[in-house]
């Protein structure tokens, strides 16, 4: 059919049915038009916009950041740049060897309760709280609560990925698991998260001032096989934040779940960064610059969300606007049994040198 012909029928089908034409056409300028909105949103977020001031949670006025998982990798940066920012860092994890080397880093330090000395010094002050989520001990959970009901809290930084870490060796069949490690994953990643939110978030709404930092991954938004239970729980803390990021906002509390790919880590097993996995220094330097924006989780139905590492942010526009999320899906099966498989060989190389 030439160009003419087409445009004849083309002309005959408008007169026909204009109605018709105008919805189509109506629609289909919206849909382009939405395209191209969201993805000027999410260039000009990733690459230009800053976010809030952290000094509109208490940095330099004495407000403390309570920072879970601070003893290695994403936490502990929060922990360093949090304190480099001006706020008092409360340091919570189970590995005292390792939250005193952050606590030392960040130059002075402070122990409660579970540990006897205490010294303060240098410009801000940072103390350490021992406690391991997987174990839910209600104790621990009390003393944590009440330590926290005597400071002005202006930032809690949820670092719990070391879930992962903490029970599944190498990608695993939900089937292959065992209960107490699902149990210790629900218990760390959704648990020990309410438990800690709720503690500190009355006092956040009561001086009109918090930031909440849930550290997500891309876990929580493409279900990923073998690793479930994991996946599910990253779900979970992605939904809960949109609620209550809702719920709070009136209140300039700002409530935010950080959508994260791999890192460098003892939890990805990656030693080297590359463009689509940085250091963790790079990374929390990215989401503390982002606050209350989107990036590439922007128009995307995920209110709260943020990617805020620039080829996440790629990454996260890209699995949106492909949508074919069944895709994802089988690549990251395919991936994690490569990875079960690596482990394992590598499971037999060292056994055979014993």
């Amino acid at each position: 059919m030439s160009i003419a012909c087409l445009k004849g029928w083309l002309e005959k089908q408008v007169s026909l049915c204009p109605l018709t034409f105008a919805v189509i056409l109506s629609i289909g300028v919206l849909t382009v038009a939405r395209f191209l909105l969201k993805t000027s949103l999410v260039f000009s977020q990733t690459f230009f916009f800053s976010g809030k001031s952290l000094k509109k949670f208490g940095a330099t006025k004495g407000a403390w950041a309570v920072v879970t998982g601070a003893s290695d990798g994403i936490g502990r940066e929060f922990a360093l740049q949090l304190a480099s920012a001006g706020f008092n860092v409360l340091l919570v994890a189970r590995n005292q060897a390792m939250l005193s080397d952050v606590a030392n880093e960040i130059g002075a330090k402070s122990y409660f309760p579970y540990i006897a000395a205490e010294r303060t010094s240098g410009r801000v002050e940072s103390k350490i709280y021992l406690i391991d989520f997987a174990k839910n001990d209600a104790e621990a959970f009390d003393g944590l609560k009440t330590l926290l009901g005597n400071m002005d809290v202006g930032v809690l930084s949820m670092n719990l990925r070391s879930a992962f870490l903490h029970s599944h060796v190498m990608p695993t069949y939900f089937a292959e698991t065992t209960e107490q490690e699902n149990e210790e994953i629900v218990t760390i990643n959704i648990n020990g998260m309410i438990r800690v939110t709720r503690a500190i978030l009355p006092g956040m709404i009561h001086r009109k001032r918090g930031l909440i930092l849930n550290v997500g991954s891309f876990a929580g938004q493409v279900p990923s096989p073998m690793l479930a239970t994991y996946s599910g729980t990253k779900a979970f803390m992605s939904t809960f934040t949109s609620a209550l990021a809702e719920e709070v906002w009136k209140h300039n509390v700002v409530v935010q779940h950080l959508n994260t790919y791999f890192v460098v880590s003892k939890m990805s097993n990656i030693r080297k960064s590359s463009a689509l996995v940085p250091t963790p220094r790079a990374y929390v330097r990215a989401a503390l610059s982002k606050v209350g924006l989107a990036c590439g989780a922007a128009m995307t139905e995920r209110p709260g969300t943020l990617t805020p590492f620039w080829s996440h942010a790629l990454l996260d526009y890209l699995i949106h606007a492909i949508g074919w999320k069944s895709a994802f899906v089988s690549y990251t099966h395919a991936l994690h049994k490569d990875i079960r498989r690596r482990v394992l060989r590598k499971i037999e190389r060292e056994a055979k040198k014993q």
